[in-house]
């Protein structure tokens, strides 16, 4: 249970971040830090059921921000049954959009998708803005001026996070405009940029962003691989066992979906992934979403849980954090990565352990092959077999 007095909270240092030098770190979110799938699952329920009696899910449209916040705002939309759309960065083919600004981020610019929005919003009642931590508040401020620009106010809104930083005065801001607040952990940032004094040995660094390979434990050679072999290439001390597979059915909530769909088309990619691989999702797993990618890959990890395996689960993400050996520092390995969905885009993936498999799951399309071989060559400094599932 998650309440107040829940070690929940971890501080790390933003690389080149003027704006905010600190970013906090939701141990149990499963974005960062690995997380066995339930403790997040349970986390996101929780602040669902805190919304449950408040929403008619008919009338209720959930938005969930990208990137960190995809996964709990579609585990609140289903539990309320409610309508479901993501804010996104990437571009959604024949896309039209509504742009807002996060200006704390190292990528300011987010946005919907309008067509969707605008068949909607006369039957909304109710939209419920879902993020991982509120500080400010001006992100989503932002978001309401643009939609009511656009639609005349008929909507009432409500914010739901899992942490609220938000100082007294932004909260009479947002009582003042008729914005609820909704959440499960008051945060207090005065101490943030202190907590960071501390830490001085900086950790490792990978870099793969090179075509060219990467030393494995400084002298195992990780090797190119062939996708539709699913054999290493010129491993010299190890071999690499890289399987990779298209999954029909995706439904993308970066567009408009009502939330039962979204669920039993997760479950239906769970069901093919375990057709598959049954006999092999045994021992210590680690399943990774991909940026904004996360609620099915895991939804996928929670039922190989449920069968018994020892599941971690985490995803890639844009921001750059710096990395620290100390033991109370959040994160000690960084590997910086091509993005699987633009090309120069860097992504990050952090503290990737030992596992008897590596099951990467996203609905990234095949056109930028170096990201997906790049994640490879991450995972496979510490592990010997990777799959690579695309829901397309």
């Amino acid at each position: 249970m998650i309440d107040e007095h829940t070690d929940l909270i971890r501080i790390a240092k933003r690389e080149h971040n003027k704006k905010r030098n600190y970013l906090v770190v939701n141990r149990l979110q499963g974005k960062h830090i690995p997380v066995q799938p339930d403790q997040a699952l349970g986390m996101f329920a929780q602040l669902a059921e805190r919304l449950e009696k408040r929403f008619d899910g008919e009338k209720t449209l959930v938005i969930g921000f990208a990137e960190t916040a995809t996964a709990i705002g579609a585990t609140v939309a289903i539990k309320l049954g409610a309508y479901y759309i993501q804010t996104t960065r990437e571009e959604v083919e024949g896309a039209q959009y509504l742009y807002f600004s996060e200006e704390h981020s190292h990528a300011t610019q987010q946005r919907l998708v309008r067509q969707d929005l605008d068949g909607i919003m006369p039957k909304i009642g109710d939209v419920v803005f879902v993020e991982d931590e509120v500080t400010t508040g001006n992100t989503i401020r932002n978001l309401v001026q643009t939609l009511e620009q656009v639609y005349p106010r008929h909507a009432k809104y409500t914010v739901a996070s899992i942490l609220n930083g938000m100082d007294s005065e932004a909260q009479k801001i947002y009582q003042s405009i008729g914005i609820d607040l909704c959440y499960l952990v008051k945060t207090e940032h005065s101490d943030y940029e202190k907590a960071l004094q501390k830490h001085l040995s900086k950790g490792r660094y990978w870099n793969m962003m090179l075509t060219s390979n990467p030393s494995k434990k400084e002298d195992l050679e990780c090797g190119r691989f062939d996708t539709k072999k699913g054999t290493n290439v010129d491993g010299r001390q190890t071999v690499i066992m890289v399987k990779e597979w298209m999954v029909e059915g995706c439904v993308n909530a970066r567009r408009l979906i009502f939330s039962d769909t979204y669920q039993k088309a997760c479950e239906d990619l769970w069901y093919k992934i375990d057709k598959r691989l049954h006999e092999e999702l045994k021992g210590r797993i680690l399943v990774l979403g991909t940026e904004e990618f996360m609620y099915p890959a895991l939804y996928a990890a929670d039922q190989i849980a449920k069968s018994g395996a020892n599941v971690w689960f985490h995803a890639t993400t844009r921001s750059p954090i710096e990395v620290y050996q100390e033991e109370d520092y959040p994160l000690h390995e960084r590997y910086e990565l091509p993005s699987l969905y633009e090309k120069d885009r860097r992504t990050f993936l952090y503290d990737i352990g030992k596992f008897d498999l590596v099951l990467v799951i996203t609905d990234a399309s095949c056109l930028q092959r170096i990201g997906v071989e790049a994640l490879v060559r991450a995972a496979a400094i510490n592990n010997d077999k990777i799959y690579v599932v695309r829901w397309c």
